[in-house]
């Protein structure tokens, strides 16, 4: 009996296609992207298995904190200029980083308490607190804390671009600054003042708020850019409890590398939001 032949793998025919075969003169996808410096960035420090996926992860969260200062830079331009529908879609984009960098503790929760005991020596006193593109995206938003800027003293290049932005109107500083260009009655004291120092709520701004949200009509724009905040706020409280409840799986409650309080610190971070009185006003509504 002759045992039938089997069938041949199907392959992609590519005879019809113009692929540029010869790269030795043109830009490569390699080249573009510059992979030869993203791929040789991961260089574990011990010989565990895990420490390669720690190390990836906080790469990726870098590059989309980077882009996400990338578009709220943007934002922030179109709220400066007083033209906002381009801002919603970076404002969209901007959420659907964050989705991102909220699955990744899915991720790093995979490593055990004992895989990640055996790596940890070697990360020594360095830290997620110490991201200066974290610090940046917060001081950018609305967060100001000029303490929080002495950890990258010894970085001086660092530390400028944190203290320009520490002394420059915030995201919020310049959306209330747009309200009350547009003939909404915010307090002076609130759109002129040391922008270094952190923003203190009031129920002015509160009320500001409201009459947005009963003129939505009328002032659609301004809604809609409420609405961003509200969503953007909304995603960074996900991510702060996400973080600290994967560094809880991971190392219960012993102190972070960087010298703060572990979990007992983010936990203070909860409870802060960007734009409180957005928040407040909706009790009254």
């Amino acid at each position: 009996m002759v045992e039938p032949t089997a069938p041949s793998r199907p392959f992609v025919d590519l005879s019809d296609e113009q692929v540029h075969w010869d790269l030795s003169k043109s830009l490569s996808y390699s080249q573009y992207l510059q992979l030869d410096l993203l791929l040789g960035a991961q260089n574990p420090l011990s010989h565990h298995h895990d420490e390669m996926l720690f190390i990836t992860i906080h790469q990726v969260s870098e590059l989309w904190m980077k882009l996400c200062l990338h578009e709220l830079t943007g934002v922030l331009d179109c709220v400066r200029r007083d033209d906002l529908d381009p801002s919603f879609k970076m404002f969209g984009r901007v959420s659907l980083i964050q989705q991102q960098l909220l699955q990744s503790w899915e991720v790093l929760a995979t490593i055990t308490p004992s895989d990640y005991s055996a790596f940890r020596n070697t990360l020594g006193t360095s830290s997620g607190f110490q991201s200066f593109q974290y610090r940046q995206l917060e001081f950018l938003i609305g967060n100001k804390n000029a303490r929080l800027i002495d950890v990258f003293r010894s970085e001086p290049a660092v530390h400028a671009a944190l203290e320009r932005t520490l002394h420059a109107p915030s995201l919020y500083d310049e959306t209330l600054r747009l309200l009350s260009s547009r003939g909404i009655d915010i307090p002076v004291e609130v759109i002129d003042r040391d922008f270094s120092q952190p923003y203190q709520p009031g129920k002015q701004v509160a009320a500001a708020w409201l009459s947005v949200y009963h003129n939505a009509d009328k002032d659609w724009d301004l809604y809609e850019l409420a609405e961003k905040l509200v969503d953007l706020d909304y995603k960074f409280q996900l991510w702060r409890f996400s973080h600290m409840k994967t560094v809880e799986r991971i190392i219960g409650h012993k102190a972070g590398t960087g010298g703060t309080g572990g979990v007992s610190y983010l936990h203070k971070a909860l409870e802060f939001k960007f734009f409180p009185e957005l928040w407040t006003i909706r009790t009254s509504m």
